[in-house]
């Protein structure tokens, strides 16, 4: 399940009859859902573990975002939708951040599911209100589902297994599945953004019928904490603090959302946000960048300790950050030519020269957790493998995969001599310099599509490389919008991309690598995986009947992914690297399975010590 879209997400499935629903009795209803067993909170709990319920509130919150916003609309992929958005819906439940995989009830009080898991029902609270005052109903749940899975192609592939929702109690909405066994179906279901459907269904501030699937700059009508203010397309947007948001006294609210505002301050490039945050336009970044971290934090308002800065670390999976081809093209379909593009990159003479030593390689789609593959296979993984021996690369069960290793000129010239060795048993030689392919004559000519300067620093010493196998190439950098546009119809060469993974995967692993994602436009297969062996592992992580089982399913998936080579790994750093000006209070324990702002507070007298210079 993907750790971002606790915060956002989406529905469910089967057939309904009037024999196979009953009323359940109370004890079958439950306050939260687990995908590891027990919750850790009780029905009772009155707070989270990590938050200070006597946070005050007050204050505001000022971070940045890159690139540009043209819609306040998320959940269609038309337009580019501004950030923080998420702020505005609630969702049926909502996780914990102290448990790997939990959800308790917000919207809905309560959840019912049968042992086979081939429904869900949830209850929802009758104090739950839309900002307008409007009742939350299960017809706003169900319109929700039909119309998030008809606008965009990512909620239509996570929530394909649910045949439809009725209402089928008072307050009570219930989704169908498609099938039985499926674990994760009815925690995911609770991760549905609810959507009021008398809004959407009336007319805008024109008189004209609103269209759900369009991009629009009017603010929409949700149920969360926050609604939106001032807005500045492109520049600026602001959210404002509900006063009196229906379930700030819900234990899974206390605590939280404490300041009055939160503003994202829009730049185009990271080098003016940077000196923006020096200068105090905004309060808080998170720091992606090796080199600024080593240089550009040597201020006086850090020397004085105006401005923080802090590592934060918690116990997720490293997500896969990669160079990814497109095997939708020609050139890329042998893995032998994407294999090669892995001996020419040097991650040691780059983590030396460019990052300062700040980053290790990452070697498994589920880096740094037990889901990663280790060694060579064995016990149920071994047996999960048997089953596709002859559609899975023979490596798979003789070599533990590894990235070549670099950083020196013996060893470069070790990994180019191999570059070129496969290169030319899948059919490429080098021809005046230039590597052709010799049936077409075509030149292997690749581009690096970007959306941050950032990368150029690393696209071009990898491309220097290349050159030296005969591979011509070059970096277009363009837009957000732009860039969101060729991702979404699969119009690139190579791009970086990074997928995160939970410590629980599961159906989001089909619009990762699924067959069907591949030709789905908008979805988060970009590399155009269509592997029969891929899909059939990703079926047994989702239908796993224990832990055991999906972590054997989840090794054999990520070793099979890897020595299909259908990226080249970058790297990853553990630690999240933030700079803040010191205004703010934090937890004295923060939470280990998330990273998270909004249990920060306004600290008035630290403001004014910053204010004052005292």
């Amino acid at each position: 399940m993907p750790t971002r879209i606790r915060r956002l997400a989406l529905a469910l499935v089967l057939t309904f009859s009037g024999a196979g629903f009953a009323a359940h009795a109370d004890d079958d209803w439950r306050h939260g859902l687990s995908l590891f067993g027990d919750l850790k909170y009780d029905a009772d709990f009155a707070h989270f573990d990590y938050v200070n319920p006597d946070a005050p509130k007050g204050g505001t919150f000022r971070q940045s975002s890159i690139g540009t916003f043209d819609s306040l609309q998320p959940f269609t992929i038309r337009g580019t939708p501004a950030a923080g958005l998420g702020l505005v819906y609630d969702t049926l439940m909502t996780g914990a951040l102290d448990e790997p995989s939990s959800e308790y009830g917000l919207i809905a009080e309560a959840v019912h599911y049968p042992d086979d898991y081939s429904q869900v029902t949830y209850r929802l609270r009758p104090e739950a209100r839309f900002h307008d005052g409007e009742a939350i109903t299960p017809d706003d749940v169900i319109w929700s589902l039909d119309a998030l899975r008809t606008a965009h192609p990512f909620y239509n592939a996570y929530y394909r297994h649910i045949e439809r929702a009725e209402e089928t109690g008072e307050r009570e909405v219930t989704f169908f599945f498609d099938q039985a066994g499926n674990r994760e179906l009815p925690q995911i279901t609770g991760q549905l953004p609810v959507l009021p459907k008398h809004y959407w269904q009336g007319t805008d501030d024109d008189g004209n019928e609103r269209e759900f699937a369009a991009s629009t700059l009017q603010p929409p009508l949700g149920s969360g904490p926050y609604r939106i203010g001032r807005v500045q397309p492109g520049r600026t947007i602001t959210y404002e603090r509900v006063e009196d948001y229906w379930a700030a006294d819900l234990p899974v609210n206390v605590g939280t959302h404490n300041f009055d505002e939160i503003r994202y301050e829009y730049f185009r490039d990271q080098t003016v946000a940077q000196e923006a945050f020096r200068g105090g336009t905004f309060d808080f970044t998170v720091e992606n960048s090796a080199r600024r971290w080593a240089t550009a934090y040597d201020f006086p308002a850090v020397n004085r300790g105006d401005v923080v800065l802090e590592t934060f670390q918690t116990l997720n999976a490293e997500p896969m950050q990669a160079f990814v081809f497109n095997t939708r093209r020609d050139k890329f379909a042998d893995p032998q030519v994407r294999r090669a593009f892995n001996y020419a990159f040097d991650f040691e003479w780059m983590n030396a020269n460019v990052f300062y030593d700040q980053y290790a390689r990452t070697s498994s789609y589920f880096e740094n957790s037990e889901l990663a593959a280790d060694g060579l296979p064995e016990g149920l993984e071994l047996e999960i493998l048997e089953g596709i021996r002859d559609q899975v690369p023979p490596e798979v069960f003789t070599e533990e995969y590894a990235n070549p290793v670099g950083g020196d000129r013996r060893r470069n010239r070790d990994n180019l001599r191999t570059a070129t060795r496969l290169l030319n048993e899948a059919g490429w030689e080098a021809r005046d310099g230039v590597l052709t392919n010799v049936e077409t004559g075509e030149p292997l000519r690749v581009e690096f599509l970007l959306v941050s300067p950032d990368m150029e620093r690393i696209v071009n010493p990898y491309l220097r490389t290349l050159g030296q196998l005969g591979i011509q190439g070059n970096v277009r950098t363009v837009d957000v919008s732009q860039y969101r546009n060729r991702l979404d119809n699969f119009d690139f060469d190579i791009v970086v991309a990074s997928f995160g993974q939970s410590l629980s995967p599961g159906n989001e692993q089909r619009d990762y690598w699924g067959s069907e994602a591949a030709e789905t436009p908008g979805s988060r297969n970009l590399i155009g995986i269509q592997n029969p062996a891929v899909d059939h592992l990703i079926e047994r992580i989702i239908f796993a009947d224990d832990r055991d089982e999906l972590v054997a399913a989840s090794r054999a998936l990520d070793r099979v992914l890897l020595w299909n080579h259908y990226l080249v790994p970058q790297f990853y750093s553990p630690e999240i690297r933030t700079a803040r000006w010191n205004r703010y209070g934090l937890p004295d324990d923060m939470p280990d399975y998330g990273f998270s702002t909004t249990i920060w507070w306004w600290d008035e007298d630290k403001a004014e010590t910053v204010r004052t210079g005292s």
